[in-house]
């Protein structure tokens, strides 16, 4: 039997709960190849003399593995390494009165040009396609109801009130912390870790720190829509690097460097927004090697890492050896859904430091109360289940499209099934005219709120991102039916 008692080493002044503490050790004993799956576990009466703890304590962290699939529990044998361990846990106004805002203004000001927003709300009878959301159906309202009511009792209330703490609510860091060591194999501390409202929000203080104007900011073609914006509205100039089947050409990326001075890469290796692809191995490794020779600042955005439909995916590029150099943001919003503005930065604990200075200027405190329920979700292990639930569900639901698609359309429309994610991306073949498309299927009661690029709007691409794991069956097969009557009525 291993040492333990040496190895579930506990420190009783950290926020994390004891039992949290030893089931955070047992998962980095099994990510470690230490505890191999089918491995028997002491028992709880034997752990807890070995440890100077009580028994109720190893219990609960024993239920808080069993509940996140790292255990199971066998009837008279106790507990073993589970053999199928998780794969993620890696206006017009018109009127008579002279009012002061009815002219002006008559100061000068930067304009930002129109954009279609992604939005996913509907609008009476229609159906959305919207830009890859949740499904908030599957929410756990009886969990998430007893958080709010625990977090509005006097005592916790105060406790959220009456402290600031610029990096976010401490008890949120901490579960959060745990949470991502478990899932995405990241090495961190609660020093380590920024909340802000959304990954939006992160994208925009990380490289608000690191652009100055006329800086060179490396970018897929085609990119995250706002990222691009963030970037641009900072001054900076962008390289565009073309992206195929296995994510951002890093070649290409490797030539720019050797011949420019770059501030920064922007890169998204799981689900790529929008062509949702994913980067390959070899390039993974290239870019993490590039990394280092160059000292290169990485926003590696991984705005949905939780929904991965592989047994076998892989993890960050946060997790390799960088040197410090990448700077990792997500968002709970894709797990939670659109209504909770909830993200995160993972970087070196000074960049936290400033980080945490610079988004003083747009938030002071940020939104404390939801960070304090979402944290009691992480630690009941709640979340953890809704996300299991929602792989599930939303691989069968690409399936379902990939299978409707390809008996429908044919070769009209070229997309491939995602690892992951929540959206796929479909690429029309040439000819065929998307705009007039989308606003015939408009007319019929389909909104296509996904990214799309069209000529004019998007070079080389005629494409749109299909969110389908906010609609159920019956919802996307209204929605491709409608498709179908919409490229008939353009005569393609």
């Amino acid at each position: 039997m291993l040492p333990y008692k040496n190895l579930l080493a506990i420190d009783k002044s950290s926020h994390t709960a004891v039992f949290k503490q030893i089931a955070l050790h047992f998962i980095r004993l099994i990510q470690e190849g230490k505890l191999l799956p089918g491995t028997e576990l002491p028992s709880t009466r034997i752990l807890a003399t070995d440890l100077g703890l009580h028994r109720k304590t190893i219990t609960a962290a024993y239920d808080y593995l069993v509940a996140g699939n790292w255990l199971d529990s066998l009837p008279r044998k106790g507990f073993i390494v589970s053999p199928q361990l998780p794969v993620t846990k890696p206006r017009s106004y018109h009127n008579h009165r002279q009012g002061g805002y009815n002219t002006g203004p008559g100061f000068s000001y930067e304009q930002f040009p129109d954009f279609s927003y992604p939005a996913s709300v509907s609008r009476g009878p229609e159906i959305v396609v919207d830009d890859g959301f949740p499904d908030i159906s599957l929410l756990p309202a009886d969990a998430m109801l007893k958080e709010y009511r625990r977090a509005l009792e006097y005592p916790m209330l105060k406790k959220i009130s009456s402290g600031w703490e610029l990096e976010g609510s401490a008890d949120f860091r901490s579960a959060l912390c745990g949470f991502l060591t478990q899932t995405r194999g990241l090495d961190i501390r609660v020093e380590h870790l920024l909340t802000t409202r959304g990954a939006q929000m992160a994208i925009y203080v990380a490289a608000a720190l690191i652009i100055k104007p006329g800086d060179k900011v490396i970018v897929s073609d085609p990119s995250y829509f706002f990222a691009n914006m963030i970037f641009e509205n900072l001054g900076a100039e962008l390289i565009r690097i073309p992206v195929d089947d296995q994510g951002m050409r890093t070649d290409m990326v490797e030539e720019v460097l050797k011949t420019q001075a770059v501030k920064l890469l922007y890169v998204i290796p799981h689900h790529h927004h929008p062509t949702t692809v994913t980067l390959g191995v070899e390039r993974r490794n290239h870019l993490l090697q590039l990394v280092r020779n160059y000292q290169l600042a990485v926003i590696e955005d991984d705005y949905d890492y939780d929904f991965q439909f592989q047994s076998d995916p892989y993890l960050p590029l946060a997790s390799g050896h960088h040197e410090g150099n990448i700077i990792y943001i997500g968002s709970l919003t894709k797990v939670l859904g659109t209504p909770f503005r909830l993200g995160y930065i993972v970087a070196a604990e000074k960049f936290i430091h400033a980080a945490a200075r610079k988004r003083i200027l747009i938030d002071l405190r940020g939104d404390v109360f939801s960070e304090q329920v979402v944290a009691g979700l992480i630690e009941n292990g709640d979340l953890t289940r809704l996300i299991q639930k929602a792989n599930k569900l939303y691989c069968q639901r690409c399936d379902y499209l990939g299978n409707l698609l390809s008996t429908t359309f044919g070769e009209t429309i070229e997309f491939k099934k995602p690892d992951g994610g929540m959206a796929m991306w479909l690429q029309f073949k040439p000819g065929v005219p998307l705009e007039k498309v989308i606003a015939r299927a408009a007319s019929r009661g389909l909104r296509i709120a996904g990214t799309v690029y069209h000529p004019g709007k998007g070079a080389d691409f005629n494409a749109f991102r299909f969110g389908f794991a906010s609609l159920d069956t019956a919802g996307l097969e209204k929605a491709v039916d409608i498709l179908q009557a919409a490229l008939r009525l353009t005569g393609t």
